[in-house]
Parts: structure tokens; C-alpha cells; sequence
């Protein structure tokens, strides 16, 4: 058996959560001995593709008509395409309509949460569909202290600064808004948003936001994720304001990093993200600034134990074996 992992325009999309996707599966596969190219040109068994694009249609077709089994990975919706860049929302529903065309091609749709297949069910698409997390990289994201103190240095805090941080694109699904928000509201932390994209592409109110001048706010744009884990290691609290994911692997990576996590309360974390469990959750703006006060001052019991237990069930090792059972079940349906 050889797979084909297959991402269009990847040099473009590396940056973003399907570029971690593609190298998680890579790791996976390494994990369980699975053989693989990223090649088109290569021969493959199976065609294993992350991407909605032209290019990727076009090449599944090319596949099926030779006979090749098809895996589509559904990393998008069109749920979480709403609410991100310009006129996102205009073109929706004709987004919908195109990844239904695509998705369709697959023999089996992988993707990350019960919750986009639930979604993805409710589209009408007739082929398997079985959700597998994107996984984490455990031993990647242990705590640091070295790149702790590292970060601290870097963005000029103090030992005693108090850092909230946030990570994602510069749309308004992330919920950057009201991360700005709360930066205003609550003066005495410090709050740090990493990750960019073209403020051409966004509407004003985002544009202004991420313009927003205030002593306890920083826009560092996008890092390593070495940078990362150094500020996941060493600030005081993750939060994530998300208003629509398939999976969210920031909160993984917190998790893994043994870090507060502050969640938005939303179906996508139903199950497998448990308020005052694994992690906290909180439904708008007012509830973020109640919560985030209650776990800075030690008023909440510190959950990151168990936050993460959940991110090791979600190790690469075990996303590989999920991958592999999709694969042979599609090689054994002919």
C-alpha cells in the first residue's frame, strides 16, 4: 500500500492550519510504517487529498478513472469559510456547493471532529464518512522553560506580567474581535495574538482591530512554531474565542503544552473539550473577562492534567493507525 498525500498550492496555504495538517500526517504515517509520496508523479495506491482547489479535483478524477481509491479530507465547511474574509459570506453558499462536488469524489471523507461530520452528513454527501483528529505533536509541545523564559525576553515582559494569548488568522470567525475586546477591558494583562493574513482581504472592523494601539496588546504576526511553544510554555493563560471550527489545533497544542485553556463554548468542542474538566469554556465577551479573572487568581482548580490527557489520545501514533484502517478499508471495497 502507498499513499499519495496530496495538498494543492501548499507553498501558499503552508502557513495555515492545513500546512500543520499535511506534516501531522506525514508524522502519523512515519509512526505506523505507512509507505507514501507527495508526488502526483509517483505511483500510489490511494490518493489522500487535504485541498478544495481546481487542481485537486481535477486530480481526483484523474485517479478514479485509473482505478485509484480516493480519501478526501474535509478540513473545511462551509460553516467556517462564513465570517472570514471578504464577501465570505456572499459566496457561501456557492462554496458549499463546490465542496460537496469535491468531497463527493472521495471513496471515504476523513475529518477531524464528530462534529464537521455531522455537518458534512447534513450536506447530503452519500460517501463513508469518519472523523479523525489532526492529532498533536506530544513530545513537540512539552512544557519549556528555556523557551519560556525566551519568549518573556523577547516580547519585552516582565516576570510578573500576566500574558494572555491568542493564536489565528486575522478574520473575524477566529474571534479576534473580541480578543481586542478584552484587551481593552482588562488592562492589567498583557494579551499577544501570533498568526497574519492580508488585512486587504478583511473587512474594516478587522482591519481596525488588529490596528488597535494599546500598551497590553501586541500583533507579532506569524512565527515558528518553535515561537510557539515558547509562548505556550510561557505565558498565563490560552485563549481561544474561536466562533467556528472542524477541529482547532491551537487548543491541542495548549494542551499538550500543559496550558490554561480558555475555550468559546460551541458544538465543535461538545465531547472532547469538557468545561471545568480538561479546560474552561465561555459563551461571549463578558463571560471571557469573568473567566479569565477567575483563572488568573487561582479561583478556578487548574485543569491542565487532565487538558493533557486529552491531547496524548490525540498523538500522532494514534491518528496513524485511524489513517490506516481508512486506507485498507478502502483497498478491501472494490
Amino acid at each position: 500500500m502507498k499513499v499519495l498525500l496530496y495538498t494543492e498550492g501548499l507553498k501558499h496555504i503552508g502557513k495555515s492550519g492545513l500546512g500543520r495538517a499535511l506534516k501531522h500526517q506525514m508524522k502519523a504515517l512515519d509512526e505506523n510504517h505507512i509507505n507514501y509520496t507527495l508526488s502526483p508523479k509517483d505511483e500510489y495506491d490511494i490518493i489522500h487529498i487535504n485541498f478544495y482547489g481546481p487542481k485537486s479535483y481535477f486530480l481526483a478524477k484523474k485517479a478514479k478513472r485509473k482505478g485509484k481509491k480516493v480519501v478526501y479530507h474535509a478540513h473545511s465547511t462551509e460553516e467556517d469559510f462564513r465570517n472570514s474574509f471578504l464577501f465570505s459570506n456572499f459566496f457561501a453558499p456557492l462554496f458549499k456547493k463546490w465542496l460537496i462536488k469535491c468531497y463527493s469524489l472521495g471513496d471515504h471523507i476523513v475529518t477531524p471532529t464528530p462534529y464537521s461530520k455531522k455537518l458534512l452528513s447534513n450536506y447530503g454527501i452519500k460517501s463513508p464518512i469518519t472523523a479523525i483528529s489532526n492529532g498533536i505533536e506530544i513530545r513537540f509541545f512539552e512544557k519549556n522553560e528555556a523557551a519560556a523564559k525566551s519568549f518573556r525576553k523577547t516580547y519585552q515582559y516582565r516576570k510578573n506580567d500576566v500574558v494572555i494569548m491568542g493564536i489565528g488568522l486575522y478574520i473575524e470567525r477566529k474571534g479576534i474581535l473580541d480578543f481586542v475586546e478584552l484587551a481593552k477591558r482588562m488592562p492589567e494583562y498583557k494579551f499577544i495574538w501570533f498568526g497574519y493574513s492580508p488585512l486587504w482581504a478583511s473587512p474594516k472592523k478587522i482591519r481596525d482591530a488588529v490596528k488597535t494601539k494599546l500598551p497590553n496588546l501586541k500583533f507579532p504576526g506569524y512565527v515558528d512554531s518553535s515561537i510557539i511553544k515558547g509562548a505556550l510554555s510561557g505565558a498565563d493563560l490560552y485563549l481561544f474565542p474561536t466562533l467556528e471550527e472542524t477541529e482547532g489545533i491551537p487548543a491541542l497544542e495548549a494542551l499538550a503544552c500543559r496550558q490554561r485553556l480558555l475555550v468559546r463554548d460551541i458544538p465543535v468542542f461538545d465531547g472532547w473539550l469538557k468545561d471545568g474538566v480538561n479546560c474552561y469554556k465561555a459563551k461571549d465577551v463578558d463571560a471571557f473577562e469573568q473567566k479569565i479573572k477567575q483563572i488568573i487568581k487561582g479561583e478556578l482548580p487548574d485543569l491542565t492534567e487532565e487538558g493533557y490527557k486529552v491531547a496524548h489520545r490525540k498523538n500522532m501514533k494514534n491518528v496513524g493507525k485511524a489513517l490506516k484502517k481508512v486506507y485498507e478499508s478502502v483497498l478491501e471495497d472494490n
